[in-house]
């Protein structure tokens, strides 16, 4: 739009000079031959046709004079085209038999002197403009990479919280183990004496109320122990081992979206499962890719795991598909196995226990 505005400034001046010619025919020729070539220069911009324009323009002086009060506008096109050169057959009009008078040569050349200042104007004024452009484009690529950044930093945060998380957990569950435990069951087992060696009746019910109570104590403890050790399994990366271990054959993915904690048992049961069917890839398949998809949905979680190998028929007797299998049903979990040309592939899906089994 600047563009146009410049050229119809440029354009006035150049009527201007068109003006003072003793007849109508030429003045309106020049000006005819202007318009329209400047308008193919605008057409055909960043192009050979566009120089190709402004030369047959420019030529054109030699034959009809008039034109010359046009070269500013060529000028104009020329400059931005970076073809200044395109303009020099204006100079034909001076081998020609007719003259201009001296106030057009003047104001002709007052508009060339504009046309120069306008376009290094406006020149500046789009350079200024791109690096605008350059240093926007700049600072957003910077901001997204450092939101990359500061994402990876979180997670990696968060990592580090829940894996110290887990490992306090176990540390926690070892100690109750080694030392409560320990204790307990001595204390039960030196209860346990004393009810075999006391002969006073009034102590055989307090021993036996003791007894009872360590028991429960014990049982207890137990459960605490089995369930911090089983919330400190980092499921996920169990299953990144698994497939880590198949790196050499397989490309691996793995695909985990799970937003709530899954109970101890059902990891152990994910991981068997995963462990087996890895297993079995590097054994039988002859495919390069193994994918595994652990979901939770809002009622169930589903397990998907295949690979790209041909696989015909299977055996139902196989003791790989056999313990999956039993594995399933101690969660009262579905597994089926299909084979196909394309692939092998093992889905589950797994009830929620609102009990939260451990």
């Amino acid at each position: 739009m600047s563009r146009l505005i410049d050229k119809s400034v440029i354009l006035l001046l150049c009527l201007l000079a068109l003006g003072l010619s003793g007849n109508i025919a030429a003045p309106v020729a020049a000006l005819l031959i202007a318009t329209a070539g400047s308008s193919l220069v605008q057409l055909f911009s960043g192009t050979k046709k566009a120089a190709a324009v402004i030369l047959i323009c420019t030529a054109m002086c030699g034959f009809i004079p008039s034109v010359f009060c046009t070269v500013p506008l060529m000028l104009y096109d020329a400059l931005y085209e970076k073809k200044w050169w395109a303009v020099l057959p204006a100079s034909l009009v001076l081998t020609s038999s007719a003259s201009l008078t001296p106030y057009q040569y003047m104001i002709t050349a007052a508009g060339i002197l504009i046309a120069v200042i306008i376009y290094r104007r406006i020149s500046g004024f789009e350079q200024n403009l791109q690096k605008v452009t350059e240093l926007r484009d700049k600072v957003k690529e910077q901001n997204v990479l450092l939101s990359e950044r500061n994402k990876r930093l979180t997670e990696a945060q968060d990592n580090e919280i829940r894996m110290a998380t887990l490992s306090e957990r176990n540390r926690i569950a070892r100690e109750i183990h080694d030392n409560v435990g320990h204790m307990l069951t001595r204390s039960l087992l030196q209860a346990g004496a004393l009810m075999i060696v006391n002969k006073d009746e009034n102590m055989k019910e307090p021993l036996s109320s003791l007894k009872d109570t360590l028991d429960s104590a014990m049982t207890s403890i137990r459960e605490s122990v089995h369930g911090l050790h089983d919330e400190s399994v980092d499921l996920k990366k169990i299953l990144e081992d698994c497939l880590s271990s198949a790196d050499e054959k397989f490309r691996t993915d793995l695909d985990y979206d799970v937003y709530n904690d899954i109970p101890g048992k059902l990891k152990f049961c994910f991981a068997g499962i995963v462990k087996e069917a890895v297993s079995n890839a590097l054994k039988h398949s002859d495919g390069d890719r193994l994918h595994v998809i652990l979901r939770e949905h809002p009622a169930f979680y589903q397990l998907l795991i295949e690979d790209n190998g041909s696989c015909g028929k299977i055996k139902e007797s196989g003791i790989g598909l056999r313990n999956m299998e039993d594995r399933a049903a101690s969660v009262n979990g579905n597994i089926s196995f299909t084979p196909s040309d394309k692939g092998f592939r093992i889905f589950m899906s797994v009830p929620k226990d609102d009990r939260k089994e451990r």
